[in-house]
């Protein structure tokens, strides 16, 4: 066994009427991939906040011991002066600045007080070798994929001479392709010497790439796992993370499937900074009341320019197309059209466009309902507060109270006030693009449950999801889309994961469903 390059020592952490740790001691060796996972609101992320400094010395008990000294950071800036970076879930980058300025931004390259350009780019150039990102350094981060800002994180921490990278969530928002571009990186960078903690919740990644595992659940330590010791299954880690076995990650369902509630025809979207680009591609579709329909497609497919496009025009230009509800011609030409013909969207990205996370749970819950609480002229406080408590009943919303703020909540339940919000609205069809995405096993379990009582209810569910065992678990029917294009159509009763994946990969001009 290497020797330790942290120990963290009876970490305690409160919040006002919050333990978020209870004495927890975490020993990473030298040169490991050391995983953390747990449920939301386990205090994974808490953990790493404490170690890069985020939460100061000070405001914790316990003590930080890096390469065999105890450590006091104040900041970021402290942790980082001694090798230490986080890469947050929520990347820290300026989309504005080209790659080379957000790789050296807080540590610019100067000469005589000025920064040398030249030497910014050329050292750019090499860490991005490094990484394996093949672009300019001149270009903009906003003209680049989320996989390849997340290499340009990385690219940032070697520039700081990192030796022990943190990185949380990672992978949540990368496709199959860069996740595993990112996974043999990580395996680069720990041949190198250069130790990383992971924290992710996908279980797969974990068996795959870490060399020891730490369960956290409730603010304590279940077990640390020697990965390579230990023949450890999914099922295992499970079970420490939530405290029971979960034998079936997707709750049964016999479903109820009744009359058409929606249907799409020929609907056509333009890229909104180039109108020539077509990005939704004369897409059809339907869903029946009780049914619950998946649209499958790999990153940059057009899955939720298609649906921000149908609700309320919200992304696009040059739409043309008709929305059927119930068999009647919808207006979905703006936001509050849709919601009035009976759509509700819950967007992929629920801390930018889903919640307000500066706001309380009960103003975010009955934001898009708001004028259903008006009397006279005014809001009623008391209706909203009784509104908002009801879904923090149903929804199973951990909060102290509906007057807590948003952004104090973990991602699972953030999610549930997302999805409160929407069913709060009473729509006809509830569109959800990557519900469960950054959320732990037993919260999407939960979410899981959600989405069935609605469609029990006569709801008609669209789900769109990056992951395929997720749309084959809960989905009666699936579409796929390529290109902007429908690829393929397949039922819960000959769903086929190889087939699937042929029509997500499938040429658009190759189109015949």
């Amino acid at each position: 066994m290497s020797e330790a390059i942290l120990e963290m020592r009876s970490i305690t952490k409160k919040f006002p009427g919050v333990v978020a740790l209870d004495d927890v001691s975490l020993t990473v060796a030298q040169g490991e991939i050391h995983a953390i996972c747990g449920e939301n609101g386990a205090g994974k992320s808490t953990l790493m906040k404490v170690l890069s400094g985020v939460y100061p010395h000070g405001t914790y008990s316990g003590d930080i011991v890096y390469e065999a000294q105890e450590q006091e950071f104040s900041s970021i800036r402290d942790s980082e002066a001694v090798g230490i970076v986080i890469i947050h879930q929520e990347l820290a980058l300026s989309p504005h600045l080209s790659i080379a300025e957000n790789i050296f931004l807080r540590n610019e390259i100067k000469r005589f007080g000025l920064i040398d350009w030249n030497e910014t780019n050329q050292k750019a150039k090499i860490l991005m070798d490094r990484v394996g990102l093949n672009e300019n350094p001149v270009t903009a981060i906003k003209d680049i994929g989320v996989g390849k800002q997340q290499l340009v994180e990385i690219a940032k921490a070697l520039s700081k001479e990192v030796k022990l990278l943190i990185l949380d969530e990672p992978t949540a928002a990368l496709n199959d392709e860069d996740s595993a571009h990112l996974l043999g990186l990580l395996r680069q960078l720990r041949d190198q010497g250069i130790t990383s903690i992971i924290i992710s919740h996908k279980l797969n990644e974990i068996e795959a790439i870490a060399d020891t595992t730490t369960i956290i659940r409730d603010g304590e330590v279940v077990e640390s796992i020697n990965m390579a010791a230990t023949l450890v299954s999914q099922d295992r880690i499970i079970k420490g993370m939530v405290g029971r076995e979960m034998q079936n990650r997707y709750p049964e369902r016999v479903p109820e499937i009744g009359e058409e509630v929606l249907r799409v025809e020929h609907w056509n979207a333009y890229h909104p900074q180039d109108p020539e680009r077509k990005i939704v591609d004369d897409v059809s579709i339907t869903v029946r009341r009780g049914e619950i329909v998946g649209l499958a497609g790999i990153m940059g497919a057009g899955r939720t320019e298609f649906a921000r496009s149908v609700f309320g025009h919200s992304y696009g230009v040059n739409i043309s197309g008709k929305v059927f509800v119930d068999g009647k011609e919808a207006n979905v030409n703006t936001v509050a059209d849709a919601i009035r013909s009976g759509l509700a969207y819950a967007t992929e990205d629920r801390k930018r466009f889903g919640l307000n996370l500066i706001e309380d749970v009960k103003r975010n819950i009955t934001l898009a309902s708001l004028k259903d609480f008006v009397k006279g002229f005014l809001v009623s406080s008391n209706e909203e507060f009784k509104r908002a408590n009801e879904y923090r009943a149903s929804m199973n919303i951990k909060a102290p109270s509906v007057l807590t703020v948003t952004n104090q909540l973990s991602g699972g339940n953030q999610q549930k006030v997302v999805l409160s919000k929407w069913i709060n609205v009473n729509p006809e069809v509830l569109i959800l693009d990557e519900p469960t995405r950054g959320i732990d096993v037993g919260a999407k379990y939960e979410i899981y449950l959600i989405i069935q009582r609605l469609a029990s209810e006569g709801k008609g569910i669209v789900v769109i999801s990056s992951e395929l065992p997720e749309l084959i678990g809960i989905c009666d029917r699936i579409y796929a889309i390529s290109q902007g294009a429908i690829t393929g159509e397949v039922t819960r009763a000959n769903v086929n994961p190889e087939q699937l994946m042929k029509y997500m990969t499938t040429e658009k001009d190759a189109t015949h469903v």
